[in-house]
């Protein structure tokens, strides 16, 4: 179900992106393609924001699929063809959240904002369709209740109960009243999060330290005063230094400033 970023996850990002289950027409779309890179690593440089609309709509597609053939299974529940199955399903859908999410939070721009907020209510609604599934958390709590004399591992005890309480605290055992009045709950905090984020976003791209003095960038390495000096004369303040709060700006800043206060 949802998994959030950065370079350990995105190796495994490559161990999922792209696997047999993603079958599609053939198109220029890299999530689409078998990854032919170091580790599986995404091909950043080919994905481009047209690319994540498809992506994420075949995702969520093939994620129906793998949940009603899981559902449509006639055999007994067990931990392999629910749980196992349940936890390898939608493999091409979390390459691509993992994906945008890491370029979202590393590299956004305003195209990729304006996907954010029409795929996120598009999301919601999809991961409420499975956790508000009553035939799917019938399974899965069908094995739950079990789960004692299945001498289950450690890591297949641990997904068992992890899987079981997201059913439950996604609103699985709700009546249907408020299931309805949940799914709207999550649809509004979907907008809302990414609305929060675009705030906290734009405050800190209006962060300026603009340093006048050369003194006050004792300590600095030179790569980074020269960085500086050419934000600054971009930003139309030629003989100053720029300093921001992006993070290449900020921590060689707090780092390596021998200046307290400014620090």
């Amino acid at each position: 179900m949802k998994h959030s970023v950065i370079v350990l996850i995105l190796m495994s990002v490559c161990m999922i992106g792209c696997t047999d289950s993603q079958k599609t027409t053939s198109t220029d779309n890299p999530f689409f393609t078998q990854w032919e890179t170091p580790f599986g690593v995404p091909p950043f440089d080919q994905i481009k924001p047209e690319h994540f609309k498809p992506a994420f709509e075949e995702g969520m597609k093939q994620h129906k699929a793998d949940i009603a053939a899981i559902i449509q299974n006639e055999a007994e529940p067990t931990f392999e063809n629910t749980l196992l199955a349940l936890d390898k399903s939608g493999s091409l859908l979390t390459s691509v959240e993992f994906v945008f999410s890491n370029l979202t939070s590393a590299d956004t721009n305003d195209e990729l904002q304006a996907i954010s907020k029409e795929v996120s209510p598009l999301l919601s609604s999809h991961y409420d369709d499975i956790n508000l599934n009553a035939d799917l958390f019938k399974k899965v709590k069908a094995v739950y209740d079990k789960k004692d004399g299945l001498q289950l591992n450690e890591e297949q005890a641990m997904l068992l109960d992890k899987v079981y309480k997201n059913f439950v605290r996604g609103g699985a055992e709700l009546a249907a009243d408020k299931q309805e009045e949940l799914r709207e709950i999550n649809k509004k905090l979907s907008l809302l999060s990414i609305q929060f984020g675009e705030n906290v976003l734009n405050e800190n791209k209006r962060f300026q330290l603009i340093i006048e003095d050369s003194a006050d960038l004792s300590g600095l390495p030179a790569a980074i005063i020269e960085s500086a000096k050419s934000d600054a004369e971009a930003a139309d303040m030629k003989g100053k230094w720029l300093f921001t709060i992006n993070k290449p700006s900020m921590l060689p800043f707090l780092t390596y400033a021998d200046n307290r206060e400014l620090r």
